[in-house]
């Protein structure tokens, strides 16, 4: 099943049974997708033209935001159409017939250890990152390596035929990471699920560097009775020492008082880009 009437596949980062392919299913449901080496690549691929959209990660309520994602929004001309909260699950798993006690090396996503720290610092083991924490695991069975495991997904230790050493092994119980769905302007509707009726507009403002700049914006937002959901500053990589700033509002552009707040923006900013308005993910 596709997507769109592109008949396209949809693109995320990492092996099968990574997060975001977890993310796609929760999205679309089971369509035809495509796993890529890395972010930039989901970008690229899709602003080429050969993927209906793609999935990437933009926070973690542990490690916060995936600040190569909100660059790489900010580089491409991609659109936000939907966002996706994907709990995640996280195990200890090996080559069958191993034990903890045979364990020496543990590999994953950076992420992903210091989201199971806790758990990882009770042994001497050797901590070694990888580009994704299924990857993590594909590597191992590929290499058929013991005395070796992998922090990884439960699914995705299943589907490389590792065998859990210990199971919800995250230092946070409610660990989730919330993704974002991309897509070209101008391309064919997707057919993702209905995840609710709210929703969030993001967008991304630069000020002059002078006192009170950013006050002036946050007036606006105030003034139209917006509700601010998210502010971040990111380095504008044009100018040393300035930022843009990522702004998530709860609303629709198509509402009377977003579609004013952003027309009064544009006096009081150097640069403002919608990046995307779409259905926000339940929160909780």
């Amino acid at each position: 099943m596709s997507p769109a009437a592109s008949g396209q596949p949809v693109a995320y980062a990492g092996e099968p049974g990574a997060f975001a392919e977890d993310a796609v299913i929760a999205a679309f449901g089971d369509v035809e997708r495509v796993s890529l080496g890395g972010f930039r690549e989901v970008f690229e691929t899709v602003t080429a033209g050969d993927a209906a959209a793609g999935v990437v990660p933009i926070e973690n309520v542990i490690n916060g935001t995936v600040r190569e994602n909100y660059d790489l929004l900010l580089e491409h001309e991609l659109e936000i159409r939907g966002e996706v909260v994907v709990p995640v699950a996280l195990c200890l798993a090996a080559l069958p017939g191993q034990s903890l006690e045979d364990i020496e090396r543990v590999y994953s996503h950076i992420q992903a250890l210091g989201q199971a720290e806790a758990f990882l610092r009770r042994r001497p083991w050797q901590l070694l990152t990888t580009y994704n924490t299924a990857g993590a695991g594909k590597a191992i069975a590929d290499r058929g390596e013991r005395g070796a495991a992998a922090v990884l997904s439960p699914r995705a230790a299943g589907l490389f035929g590792l065998e859990i050493l210990a199971d919800g092994i995250g230092d946070l119980p409610g660990n989730r990471t919330r993704f974002v769905v991309v897509a070209r302007p101008g391309s064919p509707s997707l057919d993702l699920r209905p995840i609710g009726t709210r929703h969030r507009t993001t967008l991304v403002v630069a000020v002059r560097n002078e006192p009170g700049t950013l006050v002036a914006v946050l007036q606006v937002i105030a003034a139209h009775g917006l509700n601010m959901h998210k502010l971040e500053s990111r380095p504008s990589r044009e100018r040393a020492w300035e930022y843009v700033f990522w702004i998530d509002l709860d609303g629709d552009v198509a509402d009377a008082p977003m579609a004013a707040a952003l027309v009064e923006l544009d006096g009081v900013t150097t640069m403002r880009r919608v990046l995307g308005s779409y259905p926000a993910a339940p929160e909780g």
